[in-house]
């Protein structure tokens, strides 16, 4: 799942001289944003989900509200699992962009088939928030090539067959193939108990919510 960045147009404050497309300015800006999208750390895994930055995963797909929002879930177990880094892009003009250029960097997590349990979904309206709860019954949540976007991702993680350092392009255990030269990693099995997560965006093929509530609430997730 691989993205191409957008490009955003800034409008220069008053007074000031806008800068030629070529100005080695904006060269500048442009090399400095390239060079933090492939700079990829190596993290140890310990009792979190290892980080790597990247290009993009899901910014093809749609442009992000800029939103966050936050998913919390007593266990996640899931069978196909690849993650790796990338940018995700905002609607042209989005009043969410602030200072950003309209983008945000994540963490892209893909897993072929997911079960969670007591899944909770809340994202900040101002005051209140819109919230939504399913999986605490017998009957868990369930889904299939299932994708998050994240800027935050906390739990006590463990991985069976791990594979780290592949090149993205060449992922296999989700069925998600990111761009070649990218830092990636990748497992058959992986669990993950009381799983949190700041995400932008998530997709999937399929996704079934037993017991499902939306309420509007003054309590986050």
């Amino acid at each position: 799942m691989a993205s191409s960045v957008g490009t955003t147009s800034e409008t220069p404050e008053s007074g000031s001289t806008p800068e030629a497309p070529d100005s080695p300015a904006r060269r500048g800006r442009v090399r400095g944003r390239r060079a933090a999208i492939m700079a990829v750390p190596a993290v140890a895994i310990t009792a979190g989900l290892a980080i790597m930055t990247a290009q993009g995963a899901l910014g093809v797909q749609f442009a992000i509200s800029g939103m966050p929002f936050t998913v919390t879930a007593d266990s996640l177990d899931g069978t196909g699992f690849e993650q790796f880094g990338g940018l995700d892009n905002m609607a042209d003009n989005s009043p969410n962009a602030g200072d950003t250029g309209g983008q945000v960097l994540v963490v892209t997590s893909a897993i072929k088939n997911a079960t969670l349990s007591k899944l909770c979904q809340s994202v900040d309206l101002g005051g209140t928030n819109l919230k939504i709860e399913a999986g605490a019954g017998q009957d868990k949540v369930q889904a299939t090539d299932l994708t998050t976007d994240s800027t935050e991702m906390f739990g006590n993680a463990s991985f069976r067959n791990i594979e780290i350092g592949n090149d993205a392009s060449t992922l296999t255990k989700a069925g998600v193939k990111g761009p070649i030269g990218v830092f990636s990693q990748q497992a058959d099995v992986v669990h993950i108990d009381a799983l949190r997560q700041t995400n932008y965006a998530t997709t999937a093929g399929v996704f079934k919510l037993p017991g499902l509530k939306l309420t509007f609430s003054s309590k986050a997730c």
